[in-house]
């Protein structure tokens, strides 16, 4: 173990050991909402003890089942086994609306009605950064568990599409200030395509990944594209062991850590050299906060996430945890 020490070391050491085993058994929970009955097959994560229910799916989404709501639990004799890419695929497919495709990679399956040349050059993104995640933390001494689900993100070829789909989903109306999200619950990525919200896009019909670079390189889209690479390494660590789904981490914790991959070398087919670097963006909001910044704020960045959930104090709070982290993995 190289320079990490406490808290961090502690904090993402004590979270990957509740990674759930190989071995569970398949459980049928059979529950009542909204007034009908429906059934989850998966691996019983939690049973609390009034009989509520925390179940993990075969497709990787978590299902809280109230003990009011529960039915009936069968436990079958084959033992859980995530569902296989091509299952997964044929399951979002016909959850999401029509007209979307598929494109799969290594680690992960995309699902869009975005340009295929999109699709592909966020596949890229996303495995770069997959491999830059990867080699970071072994560098530094962590065993990474292999990820049990294929990553998935969804991507829609427009922001009115998705935002139509995010606020009838998890966002609700914050959906409007987000351009893209990781969600805890069903362990997916959703976004919307970048070059349809770049004011270099300027109509132009996109056809090859150097057209998406030139575009998403620009000074006025780097901020979108850093969005984008944060929910993407949020994805990686919660499916890599160094997080844990619904857990108690910390948000300045969590935060903090994505922060330190999220702006991308988009000049590079192969490297990532920004990780760990000093974060223009989040330095200079840092250095603004300072001349205001209470006696008592890292206490209060630590000890409750009230900050990061505030639309007011948000961005600081991102801001100093990401100068936390930052220190902390340098020069402790």
């Amino acid at each position: 173990m190289t320079s990490l020490r406490r808290p961090i070391l502690l904090c993402v050491v004590l979270l990957g050991l509740s990674t759930p085993g190989a071995a569970s058994a398949m459980e049928r929970v059979v529950f009542e909402r909204d007034g009908r009955q429906q059934t989850v097959v998966g691996r019983v994560v939690v049973e609390a003890q009034d009989g509520g229910l925390l179940l993990l799916a075969r497709d990787g989404v978590l299902w809280t089942i109230p003990p009011e709501e529960k039915v009936s639990l069968a436990t079958d004799d084959e033992p859980f086994a995530p569902l296989s890419a091509d299952e997964l695929a044929k399951n979002l497919l016909a959850e999401l609306p029509p007209g979307f495709e598929v494109h799969q990679t290594r680690n992960y399956l995309i699902l869009h009605n975005s340009s295929r040349a999109y699709a592909v050059w966020c596949g890229s993104l996303f495995e770069r950064l997959y491999q830059a995640f990867s080699n970071d933390w072994k560098n530094r001494g962590f065993e990474l568990t292999e990820p049990e689900f294929p990553l998935v993100a969804v991507i829609f070829g427009d922001r009115e599409s998705y935002l139509r789909f995010a606020r009838a989903g998890e966002l609700g109306d914050a959906a409007e200030s987000i351009l893209g999200y990781y969600s805890l619950r069903t362990n997916r990525m959703t976004m919307c395509d970048l070059t349809g919200i770049s004011s270099l896009a300027r109509g132009r019909r996109i056809r090859s990944a150097t057209q998406i670079d030139q575009i998403l390189s620009a000074p006025d889209a780097l901020m979108t594209v850093a969005t984008i690479v944060h929910e993407a390494t949020h994805q990686i660590a919660y499916n890599r062991g160094m997080h844990v789904r619904l857990s108690d981490c910390p948000l300045w914790l969590a935060e903090g850590l994505a922060i330190r991959f999220e702006t991308p070398d988009l000049s590079s087919a192969k490297g990532w050299r920004g990780i760990g670097q000093v974060n223009p963006s989040r330095l200079e909001r840092f250095n603004e906060y300072l001349a205001r910044r209470p006696a008592d704020s890292l206490a209060t960045l630590i000890a409750k996430d009230d900050r990061f959930r505030n639309p007011a104090t948000a961005l600081n709070a991102y801001a100093e945890a990401w100068a936390l982290t930052y220190f902390l993995i340098r020069n402790r």
